[in-house]
């Protein structure tokens, strides 16, 4: 038996505990467009390449496409979340982080990048862990919403669509193949935010299938020795 089968053998499946999907509406800050609010639904519907029929995103530049198709966030950190900002109404269902699958049991401790997971008919891939924007600040009313996710790498990840099909919320899904089973998520953040300038680490992230961005960033890591500006991305544009 090899590493991966047994892998697959020791991970009890995930039950997708709410689908969730929303319309592209101006936002906050004059110009911006979200679909961050997302609500879930019932009955079946249909993934295809770039997500959730009926889902939408409010700036494609930096959302969407078949890279972050879709969104996980896992329902175990609201009570996290709760504790660090209190009570939050967003914190009642789920939703509160514009996920698009919403479950129990399952973090970046433990997927992987490159994890591949079967919904049904739908085959699924890990690709990325995701990087908060200043949305989530307005979101929650919280100034340094973002950052603080991002240091806890409490991020959730993106999905991109394999083979498409139709799936229902309350679905398992099932781990087939773990072709990078040292790399968790955890351990990416970690990279990403927190030991920045490894560069024996940074240089063994090479090897993985990083989408672009992701390798631009870290190549570049490397060249300059130093880590790129974030606050265009986590503050975001200027209020007044």
């Amino acid at each position: 038996m090899t590493s991966q089968s047994a892998i697959v053998l020791i991970q009890s499946d995930t039950v997708i505990d709410a689908l969730l999907r929303g319309r592209a509406r101006p936002y906050t800050r004059p110009g911006s467009v979200s679909a961050i609010a997302k609500r879930a639904f019932a009955g079946r519907v249909h993934v295809g390449q770039s997500g959730l029929d009926g889902d939408e995103q409010g700036d494609p530049r930096v959302h969407g496409g078949p890279d972050k198709a879709l969104h996980h966030y896992p329902r175990d950190h609201y009570a996290w979340w709760a504790e660090r900002i209190g009570g939050h109404p967003l914190l009642r269902e789920p939703g509160a982080f514009g996920e698009n699958f919403s479950s129990h049991g399952l973090t970046e401790a433990q997927v992987c990048l490159g994890d591949r997971y079967r919904i049904g008919d739908v085959l699924l891939e890990v690709s990325q862990a995701r990087q908060p924007c200043w949305k989530l600040n307005d979101r929650f009313g919280v100034a340094d919403m973002a950052r603080q996710m991002q240091a806890s790498g409490r991020t959730g990840w993106y999905y991109r669509v394999l083979q498409t099909g139709e799936i229902t919320a309350g679905e398992a899904m099932t781990l087939l193949e773990r072709p990078w089973p040292q790399w968790t998520l955890q351990r990416i953040a970690t990279l990403l935010y927190t030991r920045t300038l490894e560069l024996d680490e940074l240089r063994a992230a090479l090897a993985l299938p990083l989408v672009p961005s992701w390798r631009r960033l870290v190549e570049t890591r490397l060249a300059r020795g130093a880590v790129e500006d974030w606050r265009p991305r986590i503050d975001g544009p200027a209020t007044g």
